[in-house]
């Protein structure tokens, strides 16, 4: 059994899995969100559900292989993974990104403002 904070490798990765993870809109969001490519700590994403529920969210798309999570600290820091995600599906983000774009799945998870 893996280690909960554990991140399969590349092969390790299931379409089951990440297409579980990627049911939920909030999830899609955070995904929407990463997609910037940059890595954000997990006090800088906004969701509409209560800090534990998005703890689990975020670990949901760990498990699936969707993100790596780097903890510093008592810190987290997450990013989309998706060279490896291109590399074992490929087109698979990019449709699913595509497709919450245009229907705004996700469109009330985003990043803290600064200022």
């Amino acid at each position: 059994m893996k280690h909960p904070r554990e991140h399969p490798t590349t092969d390790q990765m299931r379409l089951v899995e990440v297409m579980g993870a990627l049911s939920d809109p909030i999830r899609i969001g955070l995904v929407r969100v990463l997609a910037d490519g940059a890595e954000h700590g997990w006090s800088e994403l906004r969701a509409p559900v209560a800090k534990s529920t998005l703890s689990h969210h975020l670990k949901t798309l760990r498990a699936a292989g969707l993100t790596r999570t780097r903890e510093e600290g008592t810190r987290c820091f997450v990013r989309l993974r998706r060279d490896d995600l291109e590399a074992r599906f490929p087109g698979l983000l990019r449709s699913v990104l595509a497709a919450a774009d245009a229907e705004n799945v996700g469109e009330h998870v985003g990043l803290a403002t600064t200022g």
